[in-house]
This record gives structure tokens, C-alpha cells and sequence, in this order.
């Protein structure tokens, strides 16, 4: 199939191509089973690969453009952190009608928390603030910019057209005070910094209570550092937001972006996904009512 042609349907991707894939790419590997782990997530397939492998390759252009930055930096921002985080061990090449470059991590034990069923939601809280504290300090020099590295207000418009069409699903005033809301808090001084910028419940892995892992990193690269505080809303029940807050010393304009930063996202992500993810949908609902509930606005 010519290159320009190239496409990654999800039906395209199955068990019997990762097979081959690894049979000619990476021998070494070519008998060990290869089964798909359930996900929600939208970019990838996941197939893990014997006992201690994954194979991750991409559905869409932008996910296969985030291969390349995540072998270059994982590897580098790894030591620092105080969780694991996906360590690259292959890159695949494009082959077998697949279109793009494609990973093998390994394999990261864990099970993605469940919001409204957080075990331990302080000690997830501290973890959790460990890990962006950590991952804020490490040196940007050389970093790409975020995908979200725009200032929150570059998101007015497609905030306000995501409200708009929601009309009768959200509270389209309440979220609206929300918003503008967001937008008054002052832009962060000083430079960017490392952020994940998707830290979503399907991106953590937690155990025993515990956060033991952060995955797809898709998002990576240097940023707002409020844009990590999403997960407050995303993640933490409301009583361990405080907590959350002041082990990452946010001020109120930093917590009031990251509060808007993870309004926008979940209208954005509801408005997508409301009809095709359920799981996603359901989530970003979760994320809006928390908002608004905070603001003491009428859900």
C-alpha cells in the first residue's frame, strides 16, 4: 500500500498483525502471546506482549507523531520521578499495510483508578502531588512545547462553541460563569515547565491504594504547570483537593486555571465523545459537575 494511503482504522489492528510486526521487527519476541488489554483510550492500541511487555501502536496521525518525543524524553525523565513511567524498549518501523512508527514498553502492573471509588484518596492525593511536584522541577532545557501549552485563554472560542452545543446536556449559565470565571485568573510569570498535561483517571495506574504508575504521555512536553492540576477534578474526590493544593503550593491563580483548564477539556472531550465513548463521556460529566460544584453553581 503506498505510504500516502496508509490508514490505521481500528479494525485494521488486530492480534495477527502485531504478530507479524514482532515476527519481523523484533525476533527475539516472535513467540511469546500477544493479547489486546481493554482501554477507552482513542489514540492507541494496546496489546501486551508476553509477561512484561506492551506493544502501543497508534489509531491516529497525532499519536504517531508523539512516538518519536517519547522515546527521545521518557528515558531521560524517568530517573527523577518517584513513579514508574513507560520505558521504551523497541520502536517499530511502518510495515504490513501499518502506516506508522509503533512501541514496545514495558509492561507497568496497576489498574487505572476508579472516580468515586478512590481507596486511600489521601495517600493518592500526596502521590499524586509528588509526581507533578517532581516532574515541574526537572530541567526544560531542550523540551518541545505541550500539546497544551497554549495560555487558557487561546481556548475561549472552542470552549465557548463546545457550551453552546452542549446546551441541554450542561448548564449552559452555570458553566458559562465557570468559564469567564477561569479566564480572570493571571497568566503564570516565569518560564514553562515539563508537564504531562493529560492526567485523566485511564492515564494512572494506581495499587493497593497507592499510585504506582503514569502512562501515555502523549501530551508531554513543557507547559503552564496548572494544566497538570486537572487532576484534582478529574481524579480526587472533593475532600482531598485541599490536601492536593497545598503539597503542590498552588496559588489561587494557578488553582483557578487548572480549574478551568479542566473545565475546557471535559466540555471539549463530552462534546466529542458523548455519542462514541461512554466511558470518556461519563467522565468529563463527572469533571463539569465537580467544577460547578465548587463554584456552588447550580449543576
Amino acid at each position: 500500500m503506498p505510504a500516502g494511503k496508509m490508514h490505521a482504522n481500528e479494525s485494521d489492528i488486530d492480534a495477527p498483525l502485531v504478530h507479524r510486526l514482532i515476527a519481523t521487527q523484533f525476533p527475539q519476541w516472535a513467540g511469546l502471546p500477544v493479547e489486546p488489554v481493554d482501554s477507552a483510550g482513542t489514540s492507541n492500541a494496546m496489546y501486551r506482549l508476553g509477561e512484561d511487555m506492551v506493544v502501543r501502536l497508534p489509531r491516529i496521525p497525532g499519536a504517531a507523531d508523539d512516538v518519536e518525543k517519547e522515546h527521545q524524553w521518557l528515558p531521560r525523565l524517568a530517573p527523577p520521578l518517584p513513579v514508574a513511567i513507560p520505558a521504551p524498549l523497541g520502536k517499530g518501523t511502518p510495515a504490513e499495510g501499518y502506516p506508522w512508527r509503533w512501541s514496545v514498553y514495558r509492561w507497568l502492573d496497576g489498574a487505572n483508578p476508579v472516580v468515586g471509588r478512590i481507596a486511600e484518596p489521601g495517600l493518592l492525593a500526596a502521590d499524586l502531588a509528588s509526581f507533578v511536584t517532581a516532574l515541574h522541577r526537572i530541567d526544560q532545557a531542550g523540551g518541545p512545547a505541550s500539546y497544551r501549552s497554549e495560555h487558557l485563554g487561546a481556548r475561549d472560542a472552542v470552549t465557548r462553541a463546545a457550551i453552546a452545543e452542549l446546551g441541554g446536556i450542561v448548564g449552559t449559565g452555570a458553566v458559562s460563569a465557570a468559564w469567564e470565571e477561569a479566564l480572570r485568573a493571571p497568566e503564570r510569570p516565569g518560564p514553562a515547565v515539563w508537564i504531562h498535561a493529560d492526567l485523566q483517571p485511564g492515564n494512572l495506574l494506581v495499587a493497593r491504594g497507592r499510585l504506582s504508575a503514569v502512562i501515555d504521555f502523549g501530551c508531554l512536553g513543557l507547559g503552564d504547570p496548572a494544566v497538570d492540576l486537572i487532576v484534582a477534578w478529574y481524579v480526587l474526590p472533593a475532600e482531598a483537593r485541599g490536601a492536593f493544593r497545598a503539597a503542590v503550593e498552588a496559588d489561587d491563580a494557578a488553582w483557578a486555571r487548572g480549574r478551568g483548564w479542566a473545565l475546557s477539556i471535559a466540555l471539549l472531550e463530552l462534546r466529542y465523545y458523548r455519542e462514541t465513548n461512554p466511558v470518556m463521556a461519563t467522565i468529563a460529566r463527572h469533571v463539569i459537575e465537580q467544577v460547578l460544584a465548587d463554584h456552588d453553581y447550580a449543576v
